[in-house]
């Protein structure tokens, strides 16, 4: 028999991922959000933790030098920590996005996002062709 909401279905695009696509998301999301937040804490504590090299006795150019490196090397840690929060923030936005069943769609075009790219960088907004064109 023929069935017009099927034939509707068949012959628009999809406009958003079904649940069971949305959850398989949702696990792929909470596993990267776990180990981004181990490798905040790591980020974190190697910064709280004082050096000493052992360096006291040594002669003052060294010490220099070596204060210079660790500054250079603490700066570093704090702007990887920064965007590792920021990446943070940015998966569970996505997992907001699931809840509302509007993961997954383009912010600028509307289309839903290729599973590929989502499986990549699971906090996409946009698609390639949005993110192209952006610049």
């Amino acid at each position: 028999m023929f069935n017009l909401q099927d034939e509707i279905m068949s012959n628009t695009e999809k406009t958003r991922y079904s649940d069971e696509e949305l959850q398989e998301f949702k696990e792929l999301i909470l596993d990267k959000l776990e180990n981004a937040k181990v490798d905040l804490e790591l980020l974190k504590s190697s910064l709280s933790l004082k050096d000493d090299h052992g360096t006291d006795d040594t002669g003052r150019a060294f010490n220099m030098i070596e204060d210079g490196s660790e500054t250079l090397s603490r700066e570093e840690i704090a702007n990887l920590a920064m965007r590792q929060e920021k990446f943070i923030t940015n998966l569970k936005n996505a997992l907001i996005r699931i809840e509302n069943k509007t993961y997954g769609i383009c912010r600028e075009t509307g289309k839903l996002i290729r599973k590929e790219r989502l499986r990549l960088v699971p906090h996409a907004t946009l698609s390639i062709e949005a993110k192209k064109a952006q610049g």
